[in-house]
Parts: structure tokens; C-alpha cells; sequence
């Protein structure tokens, strides 16, 4: 009987063996200078000249918007816009209006639902679209369900009764908004309860 170690015999992969010495010859023949012997003077100060050019160049690029640019028109709206805008939706009545509002056109939406085709899926959408100039400001933004939002596209035209045809219609008992906050949260809150009597 063989012993464990005879059985797990090195087998030599399918791929030729790589001599991993010699990148790192190459590397320090270059640190020694091998290489810029073997460029001729002019071409060194070509290659200068194209790295100080660069320099140059990319000296004035600007890689995030500051105070100085006020033409700067991000495509989709900011995190704080998109708080705002769904700050400024309508309140749905005995639910957290952090998790559930309704959208321009009255549909229940969730928060956690963003960008999926389901009827409780929400959009931020710009009234005013962006491909007609639209901003990406609080005042051209609205929580509009996605399905609607996709109908919409960028077209201007279109009436608020067509807009509610298009609407992806979905009937939500609390029971279910409280499984689905159950899911998304672990937890499920309730809206300030405006006192009184509750029937149930």
C-alpha cells in the first residue's frame, strides 16, 4: 500500500513552466540604466518635453464640480436632491413617511423599491426632462412610479389622466405594507398617530 504522500505525487501542470526570473532581470537592467543607453539624446528630450506637455495639459482638469462651475448638470439628481424630493411627496396616513409616500399622481410607493418595474417602485424624475434641458434641482424633480416614469420618457406632452392610464395599478392593504417593511427593514413603523379613536 502506498503512504499518503507517494499518492499526492507533484504532476506538472499543462502549461509550460514560466522562468519567473526574468521579468525581474529586466526590471533592474532598467534601474541600472541599460535603457535610456540605448535612446538616442534626442528622443530623450522628446519624451521630457511629452511628459512636461502632459503635465500641462492635465493641470487645469477639474475632476468634481466646485462653486466656480455654474453650468454643472449632473444627469441623474444628487443623494440630498432625491432626500428632498421625496421629503416634498405626499404623506401616506398611519405609515412612516420615510418608507412609504405616494408619488405626483397618487400612487403608493416604498422607499427601499428604486428602479424596478414593480407598482410599488419609484423613479426620480425630472419634470422638465433632461434631454430638453431639465436640471437635476428639487424644483424639477418628482417621486413618480417607475412604470409610469418609463411610459413617460421624455415626452412633455402628455396629460396628468394619461399619465394615471399608464400607471402600474396595485392594491396594498397595511398588512402588506407591514410584510414588506418586515423584509426590507426587519422592523415595521407606524406614522405619528394624530390621536383620537381607532376602529378597528
Amino acid at each position: 500500500m502506498r503512504s499518503s504522500k507517494e499518492s499526492k505525487k507533484k504532476t506538472r501542470p499543462s502549461s509550460p513552466l514560466r522562468d519567473r526570473t526574468s521579468p525581474s532581470k529586466r526590471f533592474e537592467s532598467r534601474r541600472h540604466g541599460s535603457h535610456s543607453s540605448r535612446l538616442s539624446p534626442s528622443t530623450s528630450l522628446l519624451d521630457r518635453d511629452l511628459v512636461t506637455s502632459e503635465a500641462n495639459l492635465l493641470g487645469d482638469l477639474k475632476l468634481s464640480p466646485d462653486d466656480s462651475v455654474s453650468d454643472y448638470n449632473p444627469r441623474s439628481f444628487p443623494y440630498s436632491v432625491k432626500q428632498q424630493c421625496w421629503d416634498k411627496a405626499e404623506k401616506i396616513k398611519g405609515r412612516d413617511p420615510d418608507r412609504w409616500r405616494r408619488d405626483a399622481l397618487g400612487n403608493t410607493v416604498f422607499r427601499k423599491l428604486v428602479g424596478c418595474p414593480g407598482c410599488l417602485c419609484h423613479d426620480y424624475d425630472h419634470i422638465l426632462p433632461y434631454s430638453k434641458g431639465g436640471k437635476s434641482t428639487l424644483e424639477n424633480c418628482q417621486v413618480l412610479q417607475a412604470t409610469v416614469n418609463r411610459s413617460k420618457g421624455n415626452r412633455t406632452e402628455l396629460s396628468r389622466a394619461e399619465l394615471i392610464q399608464k400607471s402600474s395599478y396595485c392594491r396594498v392593504s397595511g398588512r402588506d405594507m407591514d410584510l414588506l417593511e418586515l423584509s426590507a427593514y426587519g422592523n415595521v413603523h407606524r406614522g405619528q398617530d394624530p390621536g383620537g379613536c381607532r376602529i378597528q
